[in-house]
């Protein structure tokens, strides 16, 4: 997703009519008309009476010369990565980002491209009759487009598919599903390394903690630690994914605690010094002390905070496995 801000100068908001006449045309779809005060209340507003209310807006500046009032910007998505309510989430939210968020601005969708994408148009003068900042503003743009889109902060996780990349920008809520640096997040993933030490610590909180009826909320409340369970809906997980905020990283689950052992009913937990007592002598005595750590008679009800719908790498390496016929695996 990229936004790109039209330079064309205009006193007269033009950029109004040409998008209602893409509605018109049913080329474009009108889906949001913001802050436009009583224009709000008309089911149908007239293109020039929005006009008419961005021009008032704008002739309050004291600057009565200022040759460009009309703000026009584009989002604009590669192909049909997002639809178009999604896109305009993204608009809106990058507004506000870029300070328009309260001024009067009217979203359309234009659907005759093979790229989805919409159009935004405001007044560059907000109701003080001061003009909005236009410093740095292509900067401030692409800044403001990753801050909603999540790119940044999800790169400072380590993650080692990238699959566990979009799964950290899924799980804090942000849009971002089409990142453009593909070479920059192959070598992030390159670089990872596993924390064999950290595995080890979360090994030992899961099966002291999962008895509670609400383990895996917990485990977020507490421990900053969100563990997203895979599945399609109805039916059995498959497996999990450990997202530990603590430590930036993403894991998957089958490097810390099988899914079989998190999930089973009778799975008890022995605090490392017990288990310390159970010496190779005992295991010779009887076999089954092998295991006594791992089973119990309690029953363990765990509520799934997010079950996540299998997005791993497959439409990366679909294509490859099909041509060398292998099976599909989990690659989180």
């Amino acid at each position: 997703m990229i936004a790109h801000i039209l330079k064309k100068p205009s006193i007269t908001f033009a950029g109004v009519q040409y998008n209602t006449n893409k509605v018109d045309r049913n080329t474009g779809e009108l889906m949001l008309i913001a802050n436009f005060g009583p224009l709000q209340a008309l089911n149908n507003p007239r293109p020039q009476d929005l006009v008419n209310y961005l021009q008032v807006l704008a002739a309050q500046h004291r600057n009565k010369g200022l040759k460009n009032t009309q703000f026009h910007a584009v989002i604009s998505a590669n192909g049909r990565n997002y639809n178009k309510h999604e896109l305009t989430k993204a608009a809106v939210m990058w507004l506000k980002e870029m300070k328009y968020g309260e001024q009067p601005y009217l979203i359309v969708f234009h659907k005759d491209t093979e790229n989805h994408h919409l159009h935004v148009v405001s007044s560059r003068v907000d109701r003080q009759g001061k003009l909005i900042d236009r410093d740095y503003e292509h900067v401030r743009s692409v800044r403001s487009l990753d801050k909603v889109l999540g790119y940044t902060f999800a790169l400072q996780y380590q993650f080692s598919t990238k699959a566990q990349f979009y799964l950290i920008l899924e799980n804090q809520g942000y849009l971002g599903r089409d990142y453009l640096h593909e070479k920059k997040l192959a070598s992030k993933i390159a670089g990872y390394v596993p924390d064999k030490t950290r595995m080890a610590e979360l090994k030992e909180l899961f099966l002291k903690e999962r008895h509670d009826p609400a383990f895996i909320q917990r485990m977020h409340d507490r421990y900053q630690v969100d563990i997203i369970l895979h599945g399609a809906d109805g039916k059995k997980p498959y497996g999990y994914t450990v997202i530990d905020h603590a430590t930036k990283r993403v894991l998957k689950g089958s490097e810390i605690l099988s899914l079989k052992y998190l999930l089973d009913e009778n799975i008890e937990y022995i605090p490392p010094k017990q288990r310390d007592l159970i010496t190779l002598s005992d295991l010779n005595k009887d076999d089954s002390l092998t295991y006594s750590y791992e089973y119990q008679s309690e029953p363990v009800h765990i509520q799934p905070v997010m079950i996540a719908d299998d997005i791993d790498d497959q439409q990366v390496l679909g294509m490859k496995r099909r041509r060398q016929k292998k099976a599909r695996t989990n690659t989180r």
